[in-house]
């Protein structure tokens, strides 16, 4: 396998223009290098939190709501005593986006743990004053390089449903930060994860979809959690009449594609050109991801809802 140094991978970067962030933490609006979260929080001691990342297109967000909804779903699954309503976190969202005069190209992370604890513990009965709501934005533009992105299977495996139901959205990112790890000491962009079968999973932060024949195919999500980039491509191939499946592959599914690319909110959709040291297609992007690309586009235009006022 041909290996990357580091200075083939492209690193996300700091923006000037992050300098002077105001951080929302629980409605109060916080300089960057004042910011912070008490150690008595649930996700410092133990992960014990929930998260969406969002983007914004010239005032828009798009699918929030849906984004919301996974969230909401998240902190219920883990039972959560109180949990902010839609409105509540939109009104945070644009109150942020506001204080920093942020507009379009923003990558806005929304963070909410089970809150403070009374004494240092892993009861949640620990727990007795609310949620804490973090609204973190930031000058960001999508974080792949959409030329083609290369990838390394890792040792580390998803969990399956039966350990950890993995349609929670958690702050819990061991796994996904090992398997990093290991991508970055193969000097590739990213690591595919695999499940405990041996079937693909995901990469450590996105979505893999496979094309054959001009066929797209895409994991089940059984191990990692449905994304919402994910499901807007499935359901433009619905409508546009692209033959799409859902199913468990193994490794020689994704070697032997004519195209591969990864979906995800941080990245919308790039293009994987390397697996493994396997060359995928021509080693360019291919014509459906690129078609799925313009499509996905076309999508965000036609449906991000209004945030900010004009």
């Amino acid at each position: 396998m041909n290996t990357a140094s580091e200075d083939d991978i492209v690193l996300q970067q700091f923006d000037e223009r992050n300098r002077d962030l105001k951080i929302n933490i629980n409605g109060e609006l916080i300089h960057r290098n004042e910011a912070g979260i008490s150690p008595f929080d649930s996700s410092v001691q133990g992960g014990d939190a929930v998260w969406e990342g969002l983007r914004l297109y010239e005032g828009r967000i798009f699918r929030f709501r849906q984004h919301l909804d996974r969230l909401r779903a998240s902190a219920q699954a883990v039972s959560f005593a109180e949990i902010p309503t839609h409105e509540e976190i939109m009104d945070q969202v644009r109150r942020t986006l506001e204080a920093n005069n942020m507009h379009d190209g923003v990558h806005i992370r929304l963070t909410l743990t089970r809150g403070l604890k009374v004494t240092s513990g892993m009861d949640p009965r620990l727990n007795t004053m609310g949620p804490t709501l973090i609204v973190l934005a930031e000058h960001k533009p999508p974080v792949y390089d959409k030329s083609g992105l290369r990838l390394a299977t890792s040792s580390i495996r998803r969990f399956s449903p039966d350990q950890l139901d993995q349609q929670i959205h958690s702050c819990n990112l061991l796994q996904s930060i090992m398997a990093k790890i290991e991508a970055n000491a193969a000097g590739v962009d990213d690591a595919l994860m695999l499940d405990a079968r041996g079937f693909i999973a995901e990469t450590n932060a996105t979505h893999l979809f496979f094309v054959h024949d001009d066929v797209v195919t895409t994991s089940r999500v059984l191990c990692c959690p449905e994304g919402v980039t994910r499901s807007v491509v499935l359901q433009l191939c619905e409508r546009d009449g692209i033959e799409c499946h859902e199913g468990d592959y193994t490794l020689d599914h994704a070697h032997g594609a004519d195209e591969v690319f990864c979906t995800g909110t941080m990245g919308e959709l790039a293009s994987v050109t390397e697996i493994d040291g396997h060359v995928i297609g021509d080693g360019a992007i291919g014509p459906m991801t690129d078609r799925l690309s313009e499509l996905f586009s076309q999508c965000v235009e036609a449906e991000a809802e209004p945030v900010l006022g004009p």
